[in-house]
């Protein structure tokens, strides 16, 4: 985030003095914004930068302990610089958050700078997880910072202290933030895939109960109740994977709309990456954990690799925007979105089939047997009439509020659900893109078109109450999807090994014994117990202090 901050918010001359030294290690850079008191409401920040025109510099200060910089990675132990957001104030007045560099340790000896208290805050969920980063502290005594250590590409201040806007608008530094949760959303179908990967892997090997006259048991994976939470994780890694794809094109995409000064679509974009974000973190680090409970007992080994696998991802959920709040934000898109439905403005890229909201507000399925569960023509218009109406019911809602704000904070919940339903329409809508692209080999398109009618009949059956509560289908037709998904997991299974092969991960990469691509589990669970330090010796420390006077009953009463 610091060479992307620096890109997207300096100017070409900041570029020019501060990007070589950044690319070339010469500093190391971090990205200070969180603080102890204020995560998400960043226009809450307290740290302040005021502008002092005799000396020409930044005196930038940390007022309470609430504003100490907390959580910044590579802050600890190990940065030399910083892009520190701080609230910019010139002769009294407040112009709110804005970014500077500032040098904050010795680049000879790497000490700390006069002024700046910094340090690292402290172990972190896992057993080594995310602990292997210096997540950091820091405060400023009154810091002085040279003026042209601000950002300056959006807003600058003179020599004289008065502060102005440039003429690039704001909006450029929505191309770093759609470009960095492009790559969370990459991020998660991997995770998901490597747990997914794991856990199908050891169903195959894993056996238990069904033995008939004495021949082998039942493998785990052939249960439908293993199917049901396995299956739905391994179509959801497959999704995530393509909705991925498909945002890397967007940032392209909104990068040259940005460079041709057309914003037109930033909106749309902003809350669709908000959306896809919140949406493949929660489901993937829930999966992850779905994924070591499908492994019985030995997924809570470290050996599995799903623990460590787990506690590195969560932290997703919360970084880069919080998971809620980003919902939040993208229910107010939508609100936005629906009261400007009868302007004649024309909702555009995902947010498109709102334009059609008077056929989605009456449609009705027309689904008569399982099978067509199938089409694709007829689940997207139960997913998009579902989310038009959810979102259309929150608006008719929220009108009825003399104030706005008390309507919205009031009917967050169901804005939420109704942001989920959105999101979960654009990731179906882009994996049957995805199969309607030229795909080689006959066999590999019919896998995938399995794989994402297991996706979208998954969430179907699991939001069953939105789409019979807003008329969408009918709960015979619900039950008929069900049928359908069923169905689907018994032609998924033959193949789920070869669909998980498929993602290519080494042995080495996925750190599992569980997972091992030639299925010898045991004998290697077996051999990694004996390599734990505890097994370097029989009688263990501490035996002769506690345990044989145990045995022997040897303790003594305390005299209390």
């Amino acid at each position: 985030m610091f060479i992307p901050a620096i890109k997207g918010q300096g100017t070409d001359e900041q570029h020019q003095k501060w990007l070589p030294f950044a690319y070339k290690m010469q500093i190391i850079g971090c990205y200070a914004q969180t603080e102890l008191g204020h995560g998400s409401n960043v226009q809450g920040l307290e740290t302040t930068a005021t502008f002092n025109p005799k000396t020409d510099e930044f005196i930038l200060h940390s007022p309470t302990l609430t504003s100490s910089k907390w959580w910044p990675g590579g802050l600890g132990k190990v940065s030399t610089h910083a892009v520190v957001y701080a609230r910019l104030i010139t002769d009294g007045k407040d112009h709110g958050v804005h970014g500077f560099i500032v040098q904050l340790r010795n680049l000879e000896d790497h000490s700390p700078l006069p002024g700046i208290t910094l340090g690292d805050i402290g172990t972190k969920f896992g057993n080594g997880a995310y602990n292997t980063m210096d997540n950091g502290v820091l405060r400023f005594d009154h810091v002085r910072i040279p003026r042209d250590q601000m950002l300056m590409r959006v807003s600058q201040v003179t020599r004289e202290g008065k502060y102005k806007q440039s003429d690039v608008p704001r909006q450029l530094v929505y191309g770093t933030m759609v470009y960095v949760r492009q790559t969370i959303v990459a991020d998660a179908s991997c995770a998901l895939s490597r747990a997914v990967c794991i856990a199908t892997r050891y169903s195959a090997v894993r056996r238990q109960f069904g033995s008939q006259n004495g021949g082998p048991e039942t493998q785990v994976i052939d249960y439908k109740t293993q199917q049901s939470r396995l299956f739905p994780l391994l179509a959801s890694a497959y999704a995530f994977r393509f909705v991925g794809e498909w945002l890397k094109w967007l940032y392209t995409d909104v990068t040259q709309k940005l460079q041709a000064n057309d914003f037109s679509t930033l909106p749309e974009v902003h809350a669709c990456t908000a959306g896809l974000k919140s949406l493949t973190t929660s489901v993937t680090a829930d999966g992850i954990e779905e994924c070591r409970k499908l492994c019985g007992g030995h997924g809570y080994l470290c050996s599995s690799g799903l623990p460590e696998l787990f506690a590195v991802y969560v932290p997703a959920c919360t970084y880069e925007g919080d998971n809620i709040v980003l919902l939040l934000q993208v229910a107010r898109f939508l609100m936005k979105t629906a009261s400007q439905l009868g302007t004649g403005k024309q909702p555009v890229g995902t947010i498109a089939y709102m334009g059609r909201i008077e056929h989605l507000m009456q449609c009705y399925s027309d689904v008569q047997n399982a099978e067509d569960w199938l089409k694709p023509s007829v689940v997207l218009e139960a997913f998009e009439a579902r989310a038009a109406r959810m979102s259309v019911a929150c608006a008719r809602n929220l009108s009825k509020f003399a104030n706005p704000e008390e309507g919205f904070a009031e009917l967050s919940a169901d804005l939420v659900e109704a942001a989920i339903a959105h999101c979960q329409l654009i990731v179906v809508s882009k994996f049957i893109e995805k199969l309607q692209q030229d795909i080689p080999g006959k066999g590999v398109k019919k896998q995938l078109e399995m794989l994402c009618s297991v996706y979208y009949l998954f969430l179907l059956h699991k939001h069953q109450g939105d789409f019979i509560a807003t008329s969408c289908i009918t709960p015979k037709q619900a039950s008929l999807a069900n049928d359908q998904l069923r169905a689907l997991y018994s032609q998924v299974r033959p193949n789920a090994i070869a669909l998980v092969d498929a993602f290519n991960y080494t042995d080495h990469f996925l750190g599992s014994i569980l997972g091992r691509y030639d299925g010898n589990v045991y004998p290697k669970l077996y051999e990694a117990a004996w390599k734990d330090p505890l097994n370097e010796s029989d009688i263990p420390d501490g035996y002769h202090e506690y345990i044989r006077p145990l045995l022997k009953q040897q303790l003594r009463a305390a005299r209390l």
